[in-house]
């Protein structure tokens, strides 16, 4: 568990599409591009080894100084807690979900990869016991999911389903199920758990009347 005081100022931002990362979950990447494959090297030296997960901004307000894709304000910092090299020099990692922030501005500087000075604050219940959601109810929530995986020819570990924490349950879903970026910022700001999974249950429900993405899991 990480403290307020130990999070930094700036730290290494990677952007890419659909992909969310939440406190408290798990993320597993590829990573073989060699910008950052030098972003990892350099986070391997930190003593926090803090990667910001962000989204791309599709509608920007402004261009980012690199020239690169803008990127939305919050993201969310995941530590790297595994990795492992292939033979031909590319890695599997996994980051472990931290906190969220907000990007304040991007830093320029000599580094391949980008980076950006954040703001943590906001986001203390982040760093906090798992969040609750009192107003779950989880038969009618799974009484819909099955209607949406059934539609799709889809299966899951249902009794797990039944008996996950809520906050894993739902966090889970919203990382793995396939919708727009957009949508997946969405989910990331919800401010609550509770927020988060009325979003989830709209999109699923959107999603069954013929609307969004048509794949399903990422």
């Amino acid at each position: 568990m990480m403290r307020a005081a130990d999070l930094p100022e700036v730290i290494p931002v990677f952007p890419l599409p659909g992909a969310l990362l939440l406190p408290r979950t798990r993320l597993p990447l590829h990573i073989f591009e060699p910008r950052y494959l030098a972003m990892l090297d350099d986070v391997l030296k930190t003593s926090h080894r803090l990667i910001g997960m962000v989204q791309p901004d599709p509608n920007p307000k402004a261009q980012a100084p690199d020239g690169g894709p803008p990127l939305h304000v919050i993201g969310c910092a995941g530590r790297l807690t595994q990795f492992s090299e292939t033979s031909d020099g590319r890695y599997m990692v996994t980051l472990a979900g931290i906190s969220r922030f907000r990007v304040a501005e991007e830093v320029t500087g000599f580094t391949p990869y980008r980076r950006a000075r954040v703001t943590w604050t906001g986001f203390d219940r982040d760093l906090g016991d798992c969040d609750k959601d009192p107003a779950f109810d989880r038969p009618k929530f799974l009484s819909l999911l099955k209607r949406y995986m059934s539609a799709r020819a889809l299966d899951t570990d249902w009794d797990t389903m039944k008996e996950a924490e809520d906050e894993l349950l739902i966090n889970s879903l919203s990382m793995l199920l396939s919708f727009d970026p957009e949508d997946k910022q969405a989910l990331l700001e919800a401010p609550s758990l509770s927020t988060r999974r009325e979003t989830l249950v709209t999109l699923i429900e959107y999603a069954l009347r013929g609307g969004g993405d048509t794949g399903v899991m990422q």
